[in-house]
Order: C-alpha cells, then sequence, then structure tokens
C-alpha cells in the first residue's frame, strides 16, 4: 500500500526573520510528521537552522500556485508555540520541531513532533477545480523532472475540472501555473 502524503503548506523562518512559505507533501509516522525537502531549497536550509516550522492547511488554492510562480507574499501571523510564523487565513495549522534527521544527499529526512494543533475554520472540501489546480501545482513543482508528453496528458485531463467547476480563484492559480509550464517548455524548446 502506498504512503499517504498530504499536501500542505510549511512555512519556515528565513534567516532574516522573514517567512518562508512553500507547499511541500508530508507524512505521518505514528506521532511524528516526516517532512522531507529536496536539495537545494530555502525550506531545507530553514529547517536545518532553525529545527521548528508550521505546517498548515487552507482551502484558498492560489496560495499553493502562488508559491510556485513567484507569488510568495500571503499573510502571516506569529506562532504561538514556537519561534516562527502561520498563515493568517489558514483552515488549521500545527506547530512542529525536528526530534531526528536523516541527512541525505538528495532529500534529507526531518521526523518532526507537534507542539500544538489549532483549528481556525471549518474545511468545507475542495470542488474539482480547486483539486485540478493543486495537481497542476505537483506537476509545475516537478517540470524538470517529468516527460512533457506527460504533462501535457495530465494538463489535458485536469483542464476539464478546470472548465467545468473552476470560479475566479481557481482559474486565477490555474493561469499562474500554466504560465509556469510555458515558460519551461519555451526554455526546454530553445
Amino acid at each position: 500500500m502506498a504512503e499517504r502524503i498530504h499536501e500542505i503548506l510549511i512555512v519556515t523562518k528565513n534567516a532574516d526573520d522573514t517567512p518562508h512559505i512553500a507547499p511541500m507533501g508530508l507524512r505521518q509516522r505514528g506521532k511524528h510528521w516526516l517532512i522531507a525537502p529536496f536539495r537545494p531549497s530555502r525550506t531545507l536550509d530553514n529547517l536545518l537552522r532553525e529545527r521548528q516550522a508550521s505546517i498548515n492547511t487552507i482551502d484558498d488554492v492560489r496560495v499553493y500556485a502562488g508559491c510556485l510562480s513567484g507569488r510568495r507574499d500571503w499573510p502571516t501571523v506569529i506562532c504561538e508555540h514556537i519561534d516562527g510564523y502561520r498563515l493568517r487565513d489558514a483552515l488549521s495549522h500545527r506547530e512542529i520541531d525536528v526530534e531526528h534527521i536523516d541527512d541525505d544527499g538528495v532529500r534529507p529526512q526531518f521526523l518532526c513532533r507537534s507542539l500544538h494543533l489549532a483549528n481556525h475554520r471549518p474545511f468545507a472540501g475542495y470542488n474539482r477545480a480547486q483539486s485540478a489546480v493543486l495537481e497542476l501545482a505537483i506537476l509545475v513543482s516537478r517540470l524538470n523532472r517529468l516527460p512533457m508528453n506527460k504533462i501535457d496528458a495530465e494538463i489535458a485531463y485536469l483542464q476539464i475540472a478546470i472548465d467545468k467547476t473552476a470560479g475566479a480563484e481557481e482559474l486565477e492559480a490555474w493561469e499562474w501555473l500554466m504560465q509556469r509550464v510555458q515558460e519551461y517548455r519555451a526554455r526546454a524548446c530553445a
């Protein structure tokens, strides 16, 4: 059976005390949470230095798309139990600290314990367009690791949900991500 991965937004603290927001797949290991950022990444650097972060769930998929398209300026607030930040508009957030690091040349693993969990408002569920944006965000994060024909096939399928169920926020997020795909395609064909 495949391991369950939760798509979340992690907020770490930069060296200059500003928040850094990044989409990430999170795995649960019993009472612990496993974070495995690829090298190189600012999230990795921040976790190594600070050893704390917040894990955020949100229903505005523009935040995921924004982080992958250079739009990282989303409102944050100070955490309650760690020296860090969380997304202001999070549905929920979990404050964690690193207990153990398994170093790896490609993708170190951080085993973290939860210090605090807060629910801020209920989750109504994703519509199909929001799910499509999340899937496209995952594709965009892997553009350099997937063949273009697979990316094109996935986009064609996801476009159906966008055409049928997208509202203004989903359309905006989709546009941001598609711009990244087009930029990648242009560089790959040059």
